[in-house]
């Protein structure tokens, strides 16, 4: 059997140590772009397990692709957020759209306002006999999304409306993990005796949070423990939560966020209402955004592999154009927790 290639194995061949390669291979700050980009060739070549699909990608690349394939038409991108380079969907759609220019397709996107989503109507910028596929990112409105299925067009949805009721879109859909390293966490905390753990987040948001959550929820029922109910706060981003923390009788050892930003609101909040981040509570968040490694203190979360997204993106996608008649997929790429000091013991 082939050994696993480890980050300490690339560390060993460029004679660097194994924080400077994890920094690398994490997206994390203090790293010249040159050394980056050397430690990044050398996990490529290594086939060290985080980048093995770069090569399998540029082999079906070079074996099956024209030089240039011509214009092939526009791909849609169908956002009613503004994606902010905070967000881990925005070095995802950069790689994307450099994977689709050498298809010869164009990226466009297409800004769906309130009153869109309220008339169920597509943006103005939108010419449907121009688009060949769409991509929809932070798109939680059913109904609007119902519609946009129903437009004969192929399309992709990355995350997407919460499932609780069963029902799932009739379309591709593309997520990262947002169970494994949840339940993974939390059964380290119950193995170790920690039983008072809380989720702070809108489950009901999208389909992301609601799997974040369903993950805590599951991993102490699996456990045999009560889920205290108080500690699922259902917060989302306009509530007081300081005054919601404020009027628990008792905080519990460890919250799960439903993100980043969440997870930051609960430090602040914790923090104005006199409580301290990890003496009083642990909190983890989700995403590996690049305020979690600025922290105080430096918040432990679940990094997603945006690029490895991005091309499952763009596979789902090209093979949607190619045959229409596909069955529906839903892919989950896969993440990896992060512990920082916002969850030591």
């Amino acid at each position: 059997m082939k050994k696993k290639v480890t980050i300490q194995d690339i560390a060993d061949a460029l004679g660097i140590s194994r924080n400077t390669v994890s920094k690398a291979i994490n997206n994390s700050d203090g790293l010249a772009d040159a050394t980056r980009e050397r430690i990044l060739q050398k996990a490529v070549e290594m086939g060290y397990k985080q980048f093995s699909y770069v090569r399998a990608f540029a082999s079906v690349a070079e074996a099956e692709l024209p030089s240039s394939p011509g214009f092939q038409g526009e791909i849609a991108l169908l956002t009613s957020a503004f994606l902010t380079q905070s967000h881990f969907a925005s070095t995802m759609i950069d790689k994307f759209q450099g994977e689709i220019s050498l298809l010869g397709y164009t990226l466009n996107t297409h800004r769906v306002t309130a009153q869109n989503l309220r008339e169920l109507t597509l943006p103005a910028s939108f010419q449907k006999e121009r688009v060949r596929a769409m991509i929809c990112i932070e798109m939680f409105n059913r109904p609007y999304d119902e519609m946009v299925c129903e437009l004969g067009i192929p399309v992709l949805f990355i995350d997407g409306p919460n499932k609780r009721d069963g029902y799932s879109l009739p379309a591709d859909q593309l997520y990262m993990d947002n169970t494994t390293e949840i339940m993974r966490f939390v059964s380290s905390l119950l193995q170790k005796g920690i039983r008072r753990i809380g989720f702070i987040g809108n489950w009901e948001h999208c389909q992301s949070f609601f799997e974040r959550y369903m993950a805590v929820r599951c991993a102490v029922l699996l456990a045999g423990v009560p889920m205290e109910e108080q500690y699922c706060i259902c917060y989302n981003g306009h509530d007081d939560i300081a005054e919601m923390l404020d009027a628990l009788e008792e905080l519990p050892d460890v919250f799960v966020c439903a993100n980043d930003f969440v997870a930051g609101d609960a430090i602040r909040a914790l923090f104005s209402i006199g409580k301290n981040v990890p003496e009083d509570v642990r909190i983890l968040g989700f995403d590996d955004s690049a305020e979690s490694r600025i922290s105080r203190p430096p918040l432990s979360t679940v990094h997603i592999h945006t690029q490895v997204m991005a091309f499952s993106a763009v596979q789902l996608l090209m093979s949607r154009i190619k045959e229409p008649s596909l069955d529906y997929r839903i892919v989950h790429t896969q993440t990896d927790l992060i512990e920082r000091e916002s969850t030591t013991f």
